[in-house]
């Protein structure tokens, strides 16, 4: 999935206006994208608007109690998962850029 950052915000001084960026993963129906400084984080959909809606056919789905929507890489797919990025824990670091890295490869490719 490929998305078009909406408009500048101060709100979001890590997002560049007009600017595309591909979603990584859902989360409770909020988008994580690579930002400006290469950092993984949340970002509601509204900021977005979506250019391509392909999601990639090795992402797990799930739909949470209230309708949301959870979608990763089976890699980065497991509870806890950016609080060990987060924290810098090396096999996390490592499984996310790889999964990252050959998404963004893929993408490129489609």
């Amino acid at each position: 999935m490929i998305v078009k950052f909406k408009k500048n915000s101060e709100d979001y001084p890590d997002m560049t206006s007009g600017q595309h960026y591909a979603v990584i993963g859902i989360e409770a129906d909020n988008l994580r994208v690579l930002n400006d400084q290469g950092r993984p984080y949340l970002y509601p959909p509204r900021l977005f608007e979506v250019t391509d809606y392909r999601q990639p056919s090795d992402w797990i789905t799930e739909t949470g109690e209230d309708g949301e929507k959870y979608a990763y890489p089976l890699q980065l797919n497991r509870s806890g998962f950016f609080e060990d990025f987060f924290d810098g824990e090396a096999e996390a670091v490592a499984a996310f850029w790889r999964t990252v890295n050959w998404q963004l490869s893929a993408a490129e490719a489609v």
